[in-house]
């Protein structure tokens, strides 16, 4: 039951009418209702009832639930009784109801109520001096219209749209007004902000004036309904019921909720519906179906859903705060529950500060090696132990304290590996890795069998140059295992940073020491053998110079005594082997250089080629495939073939990838020749066995036509130049054992029973010269040798390559004759040097030709082209003079020189032969063409004679100190063979 009760006056309606109680005090549920919307303001000077909902409990017990709004009373005009006005109110005469002509003012948010303040801000400077105006007049009347949406948009107006809503103007604003809105009272104007106060339903009948936009309207009232219908009743409790719940789960609404208008005197059914709706979270358009509605009844029921999607709203939100809650505590519980803990353990002596505790941590790291330890830097270490305990844990300065005691700590103070002082076991380690690199591993002996005299061992700086894939930076780990030393390898190719080799400042943030200290770190031994690795690929830039960093790091008279910017304490690496690489020795900065002990690497010859190839690389390369020894041979004429004609380098990583690639193709070849034979045997016990005979047959001859149908498609796939088995480029030699059915249909079951039954077959794969090119492709290189018998004018030199060493032929025509026409041309991608040896060797031909036959004008009166081959390979150096110079005498004196013969030096204008480089690779490539008779410069012989005798035998070498020497054995002995 809804009751009226007032303190000054009583009245009931019906008694089934809802009514109003208005009492001083209560602590009923609906307290909170009276405090929903924060539109309404009190006024203090106001007397303060509350106005209480009552309905039936459902308990039976004759208390009513009670739900309260606060009200600032006026005394209900239905009695007849003089009303009183608030002071919400201005008095104004006329009447409310007798406004028909009003400014509209545009709401773009929501929608105002009867009964509730709503704030408003009035850009217009017109609109707002009518509004003033008309308070001034005692007409503080205008009529608030929602807004439209703009066609378009979104429900929910933006920033941008309420900008736009101010500069609306005249009859575009009249067409986006709502038809139905509220008489407002302007209750206050404080600059551009206006207080309005819902008193009654409007609706727009036509424009009177566009700016300040003025209508004309009809006020509105509710459609009449009876209080008596148990339907209306009906649903206006259960909006009390719902409102009641949503105030007790919803503490925004508790905050919210004020006055629910102090001017209004009879609180029935329609204020109830208008009620329910202002206060609701509902869209703009929604809170305007409610205010549009005139039926009571239909508009209770709008109400009614608004405050029941407020309710499911209210408790997904006690649900989620209650989640959260529950989270948020139980973290706090275990914190404290932690903190009690560490707490109680201090106090017990069971558990130390985090600081204290990283003090013993440093301190027990020390302790075995305390002894070792220099004295710097114990002095040091307890320095920034004393200040870590000094340091708050939050502070920045603490974590780079840390930081630093944790390197000083963990660095190998004296801590010294056992060497190996056994040059015999160093030996057959050395050779168990490396075939061939007599140097390196002679010099690695002397350093063993000097530490062995001496009893203890130096540091070195060892330099070890030679072109790529001689196994340069793989003799390290072999040193290193020899040496019984920890290995650490670093690159320092394009290396540009110098903190990378002395460390960053500790004062920069994310600092670490340079790579020394990082590799005593990691092998935890102060005598390791370090690999710096492309040492001639050393880049520079704003940095700093590295290479300029590692004269330090590699003067053995100062890196005893080795300073680290992080870690600003000398260290001892005196006792590091540092072992160097690099491709060209002449890219390493001279002052760095001065500092190494360089052993240059020349490559390999045919011969270590193929040991290496046989012992090393074929047997990797089988393991890696899982080719079983007894499935393959690799003849020597096919392993000879593969060195000479696709990997004429002078290391042995192409010749690895070429024989990797043949063992591919051998493991491919394997498989699907036993996937065939699977098929096959498959088949057979398919008509073994009659008890299967409903299973699907196939014919073992259909097998074999569909294993060689497969075969045949399969190489056709792989571009394979024959087309039937017999004609296969792989010999199979087949040896079939006894056959025996098998039922197993697993793939991996079948292959462990046919190899534990013999029942497989097995296949042998041989790789010769014939086949060579169906593995490894067609031929890379070519013979080099171009002439059996060297026409006139053509000469064989030899050259030094990166690759190692190759001939070249230089050669020289006529291209036409006249008095003093004598020149010279040069083609073949010549460099500088080479030109300028070619303009040499025509200058000294000339005096030479003149000596000979001074009658001959042959280059007086000759132009001359003198062409290097190939003209695609850029060619440079003054090795080639001699060669130049007997091309152009065989020419002129029209005799060729010898077919077997090759040559090369440096020469002056005098005649004289000067020393060149590349001696072994310049040998090893006349070996290759088959030459066998060689001039080499006097001043080569020690090279030559320091070259294994493998190289040397078969060889008939002539060293030469004048030109008049190569000219009597070029010619000379060319007539006397004739």
């Amino acid at each position: 039951m809804l009751k009226l009760l007032s303190s000054s006056s009583s009245h009931c309606l019906t008694p089934a009418t809802p009514s109003l109680r208005v009492k001083p005090d209560s602590n009923s549920v609906f307290h909170a209702l009276g405090r929903l919307t924060g539109l309404t303001r009190r006024s203090p000077t106001n007397s303060l009832f509350k106005a209480c909902f009552c309905s039936d409990s459902s308990d039976g017990s004759g208390s009513q639930p009670v739900v309260e709004i606060e009200i600032k009373g006026a005394e209900s005009e239905s009695n007849g009784s003089d009303s009183k006005a608030s002071s919400a109110i201005v008095p104004t005469n006329p009447r409310p109801e007798d406004y028909l002509t009003v400014l509209a003012l545009p709401l773009p948010h929501r929608p105002l109520f009867p009964g509730f303040y709503m704030p408003i801000y009035v850009k217009d400077p017109k609109l707002l001096a009518a509004l003033q105006e008309s308070r001034k007049r005692q007409a503080p009347y205008a009529g608030a219209f929602l807004l439209k949406n703009e066609p378009g948009t979104e429900a929910s107006p933006s920033s941008e749209t309420e900008k736009s809503v101010y500069d609306i103007k005249g009859k575009e604003l009249f067409n986006r007004l709502h038809e139905v809105g509220t008489l407002a009272q302007i209750s206050s104007i404080q600059g551009d902000q206006v207080i309005l106060i819902g008193h009654r339903r409007l609706r727009i009948t036509e424009m009177v004036s566009e700016d300040p936009l003025t209508v004309k309207v009809d006020h509105l009232k509710e459609k009449h309904y009876d209080k008596d219908d148990d339907v209306i009743k009906a649903t206006s409790f259960e909006v009390i019921s719902t409102l009641r719940d949503v105030l007790k789960t919803s503490s925004l609404w508790r905050d919210h909720v004020q006055t629910y208008s102090q001017h209004i005197g009879d609180f029935n059914f329609p204020r109830l519906a208008d009620f329910g709706a202002a206060i609701s979270g509902a869209n703009k358009l929604q809170c305007q179906r409610v205010l549009e509605e005139l039926d009571v009844h239909k508009r209770l029921q709008l109400t009614l859903e608004l405050v029941k999607k407020e309710m499911e709203i209210s408790k997904i939100q006690e649900s989620i705060a209650k989640a959260i809650e529950e989270k948020i505590s139980g973290e706090q519980r275990r914190y404290l529950l932690n903190e009690q803990l560490k707490a109680i353990k201090k106090e017990l002596g069971l558990e130390t500060d985090d600081k204290t505790a990283l003090s013993a941590k440093f301190r027990e790291r020390l302790e075995p090696n305390r002894e070792k330890c220099p004295p710097h830097v114990l002095q040091v270490i307890e320095e920034e132990l004393t200040k870590l305990q000094l340091l708050e844990a939050s502070s920045s300065e603490f974590n780079v304290t840390r930081n630093y005691l944790d390197w000083l700590t963990v660095l190998p103070w004296g801590n010294y590996s056992d060497e190996n002082f056994d040059v015999i076991r160093a030996q057959t380690i050395l050779d168990e890795d490396h075939f061939g690199l007599t140097d390196v591993k002679e010099r690695i002996l002397e350093f063993i069998a000097v530490g062995k005299l001496r009893g203890t061992s130096q540091g070195k700086i060892i330099c070890l140059s030679g072109p790529p894939g001689v196994g340069k930076t793989s003799i390290g780990r072999s040193i290193a295992r020899a040496l019984n030393r920890k290995f650490f390898r670093f690159s320092v190719g394009g290396l540009s940073d110098v903190a990378e080799i002395k460390g960053h400042r500790r004062t920069y943030i994310g600092a670490m020491p340079g790579k020394m200290v990082q590799c005593l770190k990691n092998v935890g031994t102060a005598n390791p053998l370090v690999l710096i690795d492309e040492i001639d690929k050393l880049g520079r830039g704003h940095s700093g110079d590295p290479a300029s960093a590692l004269l330090e790091l590699l003067d053995p008279e100062q890196n005893a005594n080795f300073l680290d910017h992080y870690l600003d304490v000398p260290i001892d690496l005196s006792k590091v082997l540092f072992v160097c690489t690099a491709n060209v020795v002449d890219n390493i900065p001279n002052p760095l250089l001065d500092r190494m002990e360089v052993i240059a690497i020349a490559g390999y010859i045919t011969d270590e080629k193929m040991h290496i190839a046989r012992d090393y690389l074929e047997k990797t390369a089988r393991e890696a495939c899982g080719v079983k020894p007894e499935q393959v041979e690799v003849t020597d004429a096919a392993l000879l073939g593969l060195i000479e004609n696709y990997c004429r380098e002078a290391g042995v990583r192409n010749l690895q990838k070429h024989i990797e690639k043949i063992y591919r193709k051998i493991a491919l070849r394997l498989v699907r020749e036993g996937s065939s034979n699977e098929s096959v045997i498959s088949g057979e016990v398919v008509q073994l066995q009659p008890a299967e005979a409903k299973a699907e047959v196939v014919d073992e001859s259909d097998q074999h036509a569909a294993a060689n149908k497969t075969g045949v498609e399969v190489e056709s796939v792989g571009n394979r130049s024959h087309e039937h088995t017999s004609e296969t480029s792989v010999q199979v030699d087949t040896v079939q054992t006894n056959d025996q059915p098998k039922d197993s249909k697993d793939t991996t079951d079948t292959e462990k029973l046919q190899e534990s039954e013999a029942t497989k077959a097995v296949e042998k794969v041989l790789v010769d010269t014939s086949n060579l090119a169906d593995f490894v492709g067609k031929p890379v290189f070519h013979a080099e040798r171009i002439y059996d018998q060297t026409p006139v004018g053509v000469v064989m030199g030899l050259a030094w390559t990166a690759m190692g060493g190759s001939t070249l032929y230089i050669e020289t025509t006529q291209v036409e004759q006249g008095e003093g026409k004598g020149a010279l041309q040069l083609t073949g991608q010549l460099g500088d040097v080479m030109k300028e040896s070619a303009q040499i060797a025509h200058t000294l031909s000339r005096a030479i030709l003149l000596e000979k036959e001074p009658d001959n004008p042959f280059f007086a009166n000759s132009k001359l082209h003198l062409h290097v081959p190939s003209g695609a390979t850029p060619k440079d150096g003054p090795s080639a003079g001699c060669t130049m110079i007997t091309s152009m005498l065989s020419l002129a004196m029209k005799k060729p020189v010898r077919k077997d013969l090759a040559m090369t030096g440096e020469v002056t204008l005098t005649g004289r032969i000067l020393p060149i480089g590349g001696v072994k690779e310049k040998t090893i490539a006349a070996r290759r063409s088959e030459v066998k008779t060689i001039i080499f410069p006097s001043a080569n012989r020690r090279d030559y004679d320091e070259l294994a005798p493998n190289v040397r035998e078969g060889l008939d070498v002539h060293f030469v100190d004048d030109y008049s020497q190569i000219l009597n054995l070029a010619f000379e002995d060319n007539n006397t063979g004739n």
